[in-house]
């Protein structure tokens, strides 16, 4: 697993008025320069400087085409039944390995299944999971391609009832250990919205869930955290006030209940750092540590589905 710093939490932000002592991990640039080797390679594009995707993880949001495209992996759409009178299209992408896999199931932004949290499904896959990246909109407004409208979707996803989104997970979740190639565990990671729906699918625990992976997610209400069955990991942005105001009474409500919440948090890094990487491109440089803490969160991911889901 990746090495970090561990400083405190209270140490770092504002938050430390609110709950003293909390163990949420900060990493900082100096952190990612110790242990994370060089920058990428540079390369020169009719006189611009521009940086390559590092290997070894998910693509951002304007290298996704290309990942896609290239992807030596088997990936299919695939319809799952999800409860009596409903279904789900999902993105299903399979490893290259000659055992059986556990299943991440991949829980999509604020913006529906995109063509980016396929390229998600796809960087799992390579490190070894099935990945089932299913569409909690389907049959709600029109694709553009594989993703709908930004604004649509926004407004969309607010009409989602949380009891019938969770309902769905887990009936996804079981889809994906019912798989031939598949081991009967499996996890949950979420961006954005998607990260508060993964806290919220710890909360409900349902049979075979493993371990919760939040990315700049809100947290659940204190009181519901009594629920929690599974570890969760944190991986929060530390310029996303508004998310990581969350983190604090989680942090000391997991800890009194005896139950596994390992918060970290990147110094500099804003929400939705996975996807904005902002690999600098010409004369935009973009926020460096955007790609900092995606080389630094990324590995924590696999680690940790890696200890609780299995290898």
């Amino acid at each position: 697993m990746l090495t970090h710093s561990t400083r405190p939490y209270a140490t770092c932000v504002v938050l430390a008025a609110i709950v003293a002592g909390c163990t949420t991990r900060r990493v900082s640039p100096s952190d990612h320069d110790h242990q994370m080797g060089a920058a990428p390679a540079a390369a020169t594009m009719g006189g611009e400087v521009t940086l390559q995707q590092p290997s070894g993880l998910p693509p951002n949001s304007a290298t996704v085409a290309q990942r896609l495209a290239s992807s030596p992996r088997h990936g299919e759409w695939a319809v799952i039944r999800t409860g009596p009178s409903d279904s789900v299209r999902a993105w299903v992408v399979y490893p290259q390995r000659s055992t059986k896999a556990p299943v991440v199931v991949v829980i999509h932004e604020i913006f529906g299944l995109s063509s980016w949290v396929r390229g998600i499904a796809d960087q799992l896959a390579a490190d070894g999971f099935i990945a089932i990246a299913p569409d909690l909109l389907t049959g709600k407004g029109t694709l553009q391609g594989d993703t709908l409208a930004y604004d649509a979707a926004r407004s969309l996803i607010q009409t989602l009832k949380r009891p019938d989104v969770q309902r769905q997970l887990a009936a996804v979740g079981k889809y994906g250990m019912s798989l031939p190639a598949a081991l009967p565990k499996y996890g949950v990671v979420g961006y954005c919205w998607g990260g508060g729906t993964s806290f919220q699918h710890a909360v409900a625990s349902p049979e075979g869930l493993g371990a919760a992976v939040v990315y700049y997610g809100t947290s659940p209400a204190s009181a519901e955290l009594v629920s929690v069955k599974v570890p969760v990991l944190g991986l929060y942005g530390g310029n996303d006030e508004r998310v990581d105001a969350t983190i604090p009474g989680a942090d000391s409500t997991m800890k009194a209940l005896g139950k596994f919440y390992e918060p970290h948090l990147f110094a500099g890094a804003g929400h939705g750092f996975l996807r904005a990487q902002d690999l600098p491109q010409g004369n935009n440089p973009g926020n460096p540590a955007n790609l900092t803490a995606t080389q630094q969160a990324w590995p924590l991911t696999i680690a940790f589905f890696r200890k609780y889901l299995g290898a």
